[in-house]
């Protein structure tokens, strides 16, 4: 297969290593690259098979400037929740692109172990069962990847363990010890669940892949960015010098906002949330662990 990388970031290398091994893949973004098979964002148009790997809150903006749609099929490998709408990255999408023509992946993914060819296992979420399995087919034998049809639960998995990363690395950054991370965790899932129902996600979704295994990774490594935003919070940095240090988007923090706003309007209960929203925005966080253990 002929299939194009949109966004040369970490997470779109090492997906256009990964695809590099059973197909010709090349590999697009804003700025030219030192890159194998780098081609222009004009010229990735032309691919019939695009993976996207754009940070969510530019995806619109890409689409707006650069996207012609030629009937093309995307996988969006991007995960968080527009803060200016409030909508998950499917809706976004579906301004631009026939619902047919979208798929979703997600699952434990860390980039740096993708360029090593580490194995993990995802899943490909679309309302196109065809679609979802012809992307399963790209992956390399690494890779192991399942398909579902759950779209919105892989959303909001993909997008709220970014949440739950970020207070569980506070939480070690308070050295509050292994029992409260697990703890933190677990309550997490539940509060992720708790908010993906409420928008028709199905519970099975996140005791799979997409749900309780990505969060189960990015809450308790330092590769994960949010969680290194979590461990600077902890000690006092604030959130401007924590993501100049990073370097690199952290959709957690965007997340965050996003979820807030929902939340309110829409009242779930999601405690956690809610107190790495007020950490973000200068609660100590020693005062939120306290509310938190007052809290149902």
């Amino acid at each position: 297969m002929k299939v194009g990388v949109v966004g040369a970031g970490k997470w779109g290398q090492a997906l256009h290593f990964a695809l590099s091994h059973n197909n010709e893949a090349y590999i697009s973004s804003r700025t030219p690259r030192e890159i194998e098979h780098f081609v222009t964002q004009e010229e990735i148009l032309d691919f019939e098979y695009l993976i996207f790997a754009i940070s969510a809150q530019n995806a619109r903006t890409w689409l707006e400037n650069k996207f012609i749609f030629k009937n093309q099929k995307i996988l969006v490998a991007s995960k968080g929740i527009e803060i200016s709408s409030g909508k998950f990255l499917n809706e976004v999408f579906k301004d631009f692109v026939p619902e047919e023509n979208l798929a979703f992946i997600s699952g434990p993914s860390f980039a740096a172990e993708v360029i090593k060819s580490l194995p993990t296992a995802l899943v490909i979420s679309s309302k196109n069962k065809g679609l979802a399995k012809k992307y399963a087919k790209l992956f390399p034998s690494f890779m192991k990847t399942y398909t579902s049809r759950d779209v919105i639960g892989a959303e909001v998995s993909g997008s709220y363990k970014n949440i739950i990363a970020i207070a569980s690395g506070i939480c070690d950054g308070l050295a509050l010890g292994n029992n409260a991370r697990a703890s933190l965790i677990s309550r997490g899932l539940v509060e992720m669940m708790r908010f993906g129902r409420h928008f028709g996600a199905k519970k099975n979704t996140f005791i799979g892949l997409s749900g309780s295994g990505d969060l189960f990774l990015t809450a308790s490594s330092t590769l994960s960015r949010n969680y290194r935003v979590g461990l600077g919070l902890a000690k006092g940095k604030s959130l401007e010098v924590i993501l100049e240090e990073l370097g690199e988007v952290a959709e957690g923090v965007y997340t965050t906002e996003a979820v807030h706003n929902i939340v309110q309007k829409h009242e779930i209960y999601v405690p956690i949330a809610v107190e790495v929203y007020n950490v973000l925005h200068g609660k100590k966080p020693q005062d939120s662990l306290k509310d938190l253990l007052s809290k149902g």
